[in-house]
């Protein structure tokens, strides 16, 4: 793996990685760029993922370069937690320097991963999201792997959050226009202008307990059936 030092090296990589990053069409893809660019970035890196960790322990892996990472990340019973990850709640980089030599990290050395970088995204009182470089070489991340990854995961923080709006908002629009497509056939159907109509799918939904979105979409759908034709 490349060993970028500082200037115009580490910059021009890391300027490719934001613009790739950002070229991401949803959420998803950003992560599974991540991950990619992070073996890629990260000096010693040889595997990397993205899990999202809840107070409670449960966790989620969003995002990972191959099938270790996953055995890595979630192959420990339901409730039990990593103790490098435990250590994220209040540190934004944890690491295991050699997972045969460090309590409680038996599974990872069983796998073969003996080094572990992990580097926080997200944080809230209430979750984590995390990314995490793994070797299979004892000591493989130094102070240059730390200082790209932690540069690293402010770009892809970023495009996330990026794609994450851009996606709420095209999401918005489609709701936008399913209710104007709800409104329109209640207006038809039951003669009324588009406030009562809009008034009427209002208190269906509060009466069926049932979002707005879900209702005007069966609807639409129920309109657009062929049996209602």
């Amino acid at each position: 793996m490349p060993c970028f030092p500082t200037g115009v090296d580490l910059a021009e990589a890391l300027t490719s990685a934001a613009r790739q990053l950002h070229e991401t069409p949803t959420p998803h893809s950003t992560l599974d760029t991540a991950v990619r660019l992070a073996v890629d970035l990260v000096p010693g890196a040889e595997h990397a993922g993205i899990s999202l960790i809840e107070r409670d322990n449960r966790r989620r892996t969003l995002a990972w370069t191959d099938e270790i990472v996953r055995a890595a990340e979630d192959g420990d019973p339901a409730g039990e937690n990593r103790p490098y990850w435990e250590r994220l709640w209040t540190a934004p980089v944890a690491e295991v320097a050699d997972s045969e030599g460090d309590e409680g990290e038996d599974a990872l050395a069983g796998l073969g991963l003996r080094s572990v970088l992990s580097l926080r995204l997200r944080a809230d009182r209430r979750r984590l999201t995390v990314l995490t470089a793994y070797a299979r070489k004892p000591r493989a991340f130094d102070e240059a792997a730390l200082r790209i990854g932690r540069l690293f995961t402010v770009h892809v923080g970023i495009a996330l959050e990026s794609a994450t709006v851009r996606e709420q908002l095209t999401e918005a629009m489609r709701t936008r226009d399913l209710i104007g497509q709800a409104t329109g056939i209640l207006m038809e159907r039951l003669d009324i202008d588009a406030a009562g109509a809009f008034d009427s799918l209002v208190r269906a939904s509060q009466r069926e307990n049932v979002k707005l979105r879900d209702l005007a979409r069966r609807i639409v759908d129920a309109h657009n059936s062929p049996d209602a034709r």
